[in-house]
């Protein structure tokens, strides 16, 4: 390992240890929900070492809760982590050309809003996947052991307890949601449109699974969005 990568991989390190400790927090929560759908704490970890997704994993354990069939798990997870192929799409276009394909398919392999965002801060003319590779040593330990300890932690707890970290998820929903709806009505807009759709889908479609109305009404609001109201290419460029 070179010189310039050592000092990469330690800077990422570095930068990812606060996120790898606050996804230990995160996944602590999701591993509630985890266990309440019957997994063990070994399939929580694996299933959050495979899929470092918070929304993701919570749209999966619930339709798992469900007894969904396998085809349907697989297209929620794929909608709801959809973001990601865009992520992994533009950190790709940051690399050297000379990188090798495989540098590529690593650092895509765990490419979260976090990790994209401290990447993409680190600026220079061309990113170094080894600081990639020193954030994803912390981040997905910290995922993975949060969720297997949530799930433990369920035999250990009081039911008002486990009930109070299970509202702790929700939380980190409205704290994904509510800052950019903040600043964007579109984004506000769709939101408050989602609620709705859901409601309206879950008392008048009750025979379509969960997992099916969530697929359906993610590609159908999202669409809509990014049809009628289309992010300009200048306004992504500043």
């Amino acid at each position: 390992m070179t010189l310039e990568n050592r000092q990469a991989l330690l800077d990422g390190l570095r930068d990812g240890t606060p996120i790898g400790l606050g996804y230990f927090v995160v996944a602590f929560t999701l591993g509630i929900v985890a266990k309440h759908v019957g997994l063990s704490p070994l399939q929580g970890f694996v299933i959050s070492l495979l899929n470092n997704a918070s929304a993701g994993e919570y749209a999966a354990f619930t339709v798992i809760g469900s007894d969904a069939p396998y085809i349907e798990i697989a297209l929620l997870t794929l909608v709801a982590n959809a973001r990601y192929v865009l992520m992994s799409t533009v950190l790709s276009q940051k690399f050297s050309p000379d990188t090798p394909f495989y540098h590529r398919i690593f650092v895509g392999f765990d490419v979260t809003d976090e990790i994209f965002g401290i990447t993409i801060a680190r600026g220079g003319r061309w990113l170094n996947p080894f600081y990639n590779y020193g954030a994803m040593l912390t981040a997905i330990p910290g995922w993975s052991l949060g969720t297997a300890c949530g799930i433990i932690a369920w035999e250990f707890f009081s039911p008002s307890a486990v009930s109070a970290l299970s509202v702790a998820l929700y939380g980190m929903f409205l704290a994904v949601i509510i800052p950019p709806a903040r600043k964007d009505k579109i984004i506000a807009c769709a939101v408050v449109v989602s609620f709705a759709l859901s409601w309206l889908a879950e008392n008048f479609f009750p025979e379509v699974s969960a997992g099916n109305r969530t697929i359906a009404l993610t590609i159908l609001i999202a669409g809509a969005a990014a049809v009628l109201y289309p992010i300009k290419e200048d306004d992504n460029d500043a």
